[in-house]
């Protein structure tokens, strides 16, 4: 069953329970039961199916990055310099392997990957930088944008 499929198919409770979920991932069942308006042994059935179908993946707590010392965000597009397969191949195992790479997509238009980083400070970037992105072998340029503030910053997909 293809991604669109998944999608049409869910209906209104299955939808109810992807809002609460998102903003409440520790809700126990009986609540989270008592808050779509159904049986907790429904809504048990539900978030199996959800979770075997790929929907809910795992569970996590979010860490506010300035109260553990990593206060600062960077937009980082990237430019390579082949677009062999090998060449992106190695960059994406980079940015997977790598701890203040939080988020990297694949890009169409003039950059081929913008990638979000968190770190301290600008030093701390710079050091990344310098001696680990520009390190790789398939990166050829990079531009930097750093964040003066979060505006909004959410993990709620709209279901």
């Amino acid at each position: 069953m293809s991604d669109f499929d998944q999608a049409k198919r869910l209906d209104a409770l299955d939808r109810k329970i992807l809002r609460v979920v998102q903003r409440e991932g520790d809700i126990s069942q009986a609540d989270l039961a008592e808050r779509v308006s159904t049986s907790p042994a429904s809504c048990w059935r539900r978030l199996k199916a959800l979770e075997e179908d790929g929907i809910l993946r795992e569970t996590v707590r979010l860490v506010d990055p300035v109260k553990v010392g990593k206060g600062l965000d960077v937009i980082c597009q990237v430019r390579m310099k082949s677009h062999a397969g090998d060449a992106r191949r190695h960059f994406e195992q980079f940015a997977l392997a790598h701890d203040k790479v939080m988020e990297c997509y694949s890009m169409s238009g003039e950059w081929d990957y913008l990638v979000r980083v968190i770190v301290h400070d600008v030093r701390e970037y710079e050091e990344f930088l310098m001696r680990e992105l520009l390190a790789q072998d398939s990166v050829a340029s990079s531009a930097s944008h750093f964040a003066l503030k979060r505006v909004k910053s959410t993990t709620e997909v709209p279901v």
